[in-house]
């Protein structure tokens, strides 16, 4: 079994394995990587290889799951590249509920993760504006009306930051929430100002990064997480996008990250997805604040809560937000023209 994280019994997966009729097993072993609060493991059987889930905590409302499966299951009927999920044997239900967990079973796609080329870059754009075509007339149901432009939330958490009762050195993170707050404000008037709220909103992804995919000769092989649906204007689903294809890291410490993102990777992401869906120039010219603003959004609600993000100082991972926050609102000029190309 994998070091770390939550793991299954054997007694769970004899219960779980035996709600599909998939053969005899043949082997099972664990695959590491992604969240560590939802175990996963490889099932061969004398049917096939599948990739057994079990959902976190905290993300295992049965609602939620079952629309976003249903989502699936729409984009598969379209030819869209998603993972296929496997019913139960009795109830044929593809989120199996037992002992307070969730569980998903799905057939095993084989794939490499994203490599950073141009090819790639784009590829997973036009799959991005396909998705969102989509996904444009589909019901919204069950997913939260939410988005990170704008936000109460955002705001509250980067006051937190900024107070005695934050765990972080009080007087420098007073000066970098502080200065945040401005970027934030300011980035959030600008977006509003170009028509926001006339925008038309559907489901959109949420969480469009490269630890999302696997790719397969260049092209996307299966689209791996739901988790994070929600209705929005699918414009802040691309500026979150551009942002995580984009941002420019590599180096344990953020102090040693640079200010600059990859602006090869932003005009390439935005042109493949402009090949497949139009935007309007107000859009355009909307995205470089988006992506202070979901950059600024991402990151203050664990270090408000935590002091940390993930593993990292907050009070580091901050400043170094701040310093691209910074790049992104001095280049504009020069970005934005790119964008329109």
């Amino acid at each position: 079994m994998p070091r770390g994280g939550v793991q299954f019994s054997s007694e769970e997966l004899v219960c779980v394995l035996s709600h599909y009729d998939i053969g005899v097993i043949l082997r099972i072993k664990p695959l590491s990587g992604g969240n560590r609060r939802s175990p996963k493991m490889v099932v061969i059987s004398e049917q096939g290889k599948y990739l057994l889930k079990r959902r976190p905590r905290g993300k295992d409302d049965l609602a939620r799951v079952v629309f976003a499966h249903e989502i699936q299951r729409h984009l598969e009927e379209n030819d869209f590249p998603v993972t296929i999920l496997l019913a139960t044997r009795k109830r044929h239900e593809t989120a199996l509920r037992l002992d307070h967990h969730i569980y998903e079973l799905f057939e095993f796609v084989s794939g490499s993760r994203y490599d950073g080329s141009p090819e790639e870059t784009a590829e997973a754009a036009r799959q991005l504006a396909r998705f969102h075509r989509l996904m444009a007339d589909y019901p919204h149901g069950q997913p939260p009306i939410n988005c990170y432009h704008d936000s109460s939330a955002v705001r509250r958490h980067l006051k937190t930051i900024g107070t005695n009762r934050s765990a972080l050195p009080s007087q420098k993170m007073r000066v970098t929430s502080d200065t945040l707050m401005r970027l934030y404000n300011d980035s959030s008037i600008c977006v509003s100002e170009l028509g926001f709220d006339s925008w038309p909103r559907q489901i959109i992804h949420g969480d469009w990064h490269p630890g999302n995919m696997l790719f397969s000769r260049h092209k996307i092989a299966a689209l791996l997480d739901f988790d994070s649906i929600r209705v929005a204007s699918p414009v802040t689903d691309l500026a979150n996008a551009m942002l995580q294809f984009s941002i420019v890291s590599g180096r344990p410490n953020p102090n040693d990250w640079p200010d600059y993102f990859d602006e090869d990777k932003l005009a390439r992401f935005i042109k493949g997805y402009r090949s497949v869906a139009e935007l309007d120039k107000n859009k355009l010219d909307a995205l470089v604040d988006l992506m202070i603003e979901t950059m600024i959004a991402e990151a203050v609600l664990p270090i408000a809560a935590t002091g940390f993000f993930g593993h990292l100082s907050g009070t580091d991972f901050l400043d170094m937000i701040l310093r691209k926050a910074k790049w992104l609102d001095k280049h504009r000029d020069k970005l934005i023209p790119t964008f329109c190309w």
